[in-house]
């Protein structure tokens, strides 16, 4: 799959990535990790120091799937509204999948400070504005809901806003302790923690068939080499859909700009992450060498000749939103790209648990909190894996019940 096109950021932030090799004979373990992304290197960092033998192959050169142009707001709010997943769902299981995604960016923090690789990641708050004055009901409301399940977040109104941003909006929920990270480093630094604890991880190293046994899956590479698990976790990103496709799924276009550093932030309070309530979305944040990522204009378009016409028009118009915020803020951009994106219909990423594919688990962590996700289901995948069971599984299989089934 043509996964992205443009000219990527993050690659530039890294001097001497790691490297691995590719796998020239067959082997046995108890976990095979497909894929060497977020998902997979979250995966192999739950595993690492359990006593299995693990095993994390990918088709690229480690990081140079999606990792390479996730944006990296790190938030447990996302695009459908913890309203609209009560409505889905029901209270008690949106309540708790937000929750989940509360310690998954904990845990972040915490592993972080432990990598070989720093990660870059810092505490950010986020504001959330109103983008039209229709919108102000529904924030009430998501903010009331918030408050009541004991959310760290803010109401914020027209005057509160415009005495600490250069912008005025109607009305805002601002979050606390969100974060900022760079997701490539985060791999390049889960997967180097985990090689150092006996985790064997190949790249360029393709899997292109399969066969399912009593008590094992066997998975064949390009190469014709064999690996026999015990257990799969297949981590392959947007293009799990090459193993699996999930009917929940979609697949739509996303765009960024990455602008050259900018001299002066003071106007930025806090440099908190920012977006708004209109879909398709703006959203934006700050580097640690000071530039901008402004992302957003999605498209619904799941082919690349369609997204990549789109890009430049993307490039320029996310630069004029950004103006629009920030009218004393000189930018110009400097990296910019076009994106596959993936989410569900119903708004929740999702295990997946096939008869026809036993042994195997299907992280599919779909939508715009994509890392956080990608920590929330690894979890719970190497929890069953370990432990036979995980109590947060349910919330997140293929075949959840909707909120009607639930009663």
């Amino acid at each position: 799959m043509d996964l992205q096109s443009g000219k990527l950021y993050w690659p530039t932030t890294v001097t001497n990535p790691p490297s691995y090799p590719k796998l020239d004979e067959d082997i046995n373990c108890d976990v095979l990790i497909i894929g060497a992304g977020s998902s997979g290197a979250q995966s192999a960092h739950f595993l690492c120091d359990q006593g299995l033998s693990v095993v994390v192959v990918d088709k690229r050169k480690v990081g140079e799937g999606s990792t390479s142009t996730n944006t990296a707001l790190i938030q447990y709010a996302g695009e459908k509204s913890f309203v609209s997943l009560r409505y889905t769902f029901g209270e008690e299981a949106a309540a708790r999948h937000l929750k989940l995604c509360e310690q998954s960016i904990n845990h972040m923090e915490r592993i972080s400070s432990a990598l070989p690789i720093d990660p870059d990641f810092i505490r950010r708050d986020s504001l959330y504005y109103a983008s039209y004055q229709e919108d102000i009901t529904s924030l009430k409301e998501e903010y009331a809901l918030l408050q009541k399940h004991g959310f760290h977040v803010d109401l914020w109104d027209e005057q509160r806003i415009a005495s600490v941003y250069p912008f005025r909006k109607s009305a805002a929920l601002y979050y606390h302790n969100d974060a900022e990270m760079n997701p490539l480093k985060f791999v390049y630094g889960l997967l180097e923690k985990a090689k150092s604890q006996g985790v064997r991880i190949y790249e360029e190293t393709e899997i292109t068939g399969k066969r399912f046994e009593q008590d094992a899956a066997v998975f064949y590479t390009k190469d014709r080499r064999e690996i026999r698990a015990k257990h799969v976790i297949i981590a392959a990103g947007y293009e799990d859909k090459d193993f699996k496709v999930e009917k929940n799924a979609t697949l739509s276009s996303s765009y960024a700009v990455i602008t050259k550093p900018v001299a002066d932030l003071e106007n930025w309070y806090k440099r908190t992450l920012i977006w708004e309530t209109a879909r398709p979305y703006v959203y934006m944040r700050t580097t640690p060498d000071h530039r901008i990522i402004i992302g957003g204009m999605d498209k619904d378009t799941a082919y690349a000749e369609t997204r990549d016409s789109k890009m430049l028009a993307s490039r320029d118009k996310l630069i004029t939103e950004f103006g629009k915020l920030f009218p004393n803020i000189e930018v110009e951009p400097e990296y910019y790209l076009g994106a596959f994106y993936g989410g569900t219909h119903d708004g929740l990423p999702v295990i997946g648990q096939y008869d026809s594919y036993p042994h195997c688990y299907v992280i599919m962590a779909y939508g715009d909190n994509g890392t956080v996700y990608n920590g929330v289901l690894a979890k719970i995948v190497t929890d069953q894996i370990l432990h036979g069971s995980s109590p947060d599984m349910d919330l997140y299989l293929q075949n959840r019940p909707l909120v009607e089934k639930r009663k």
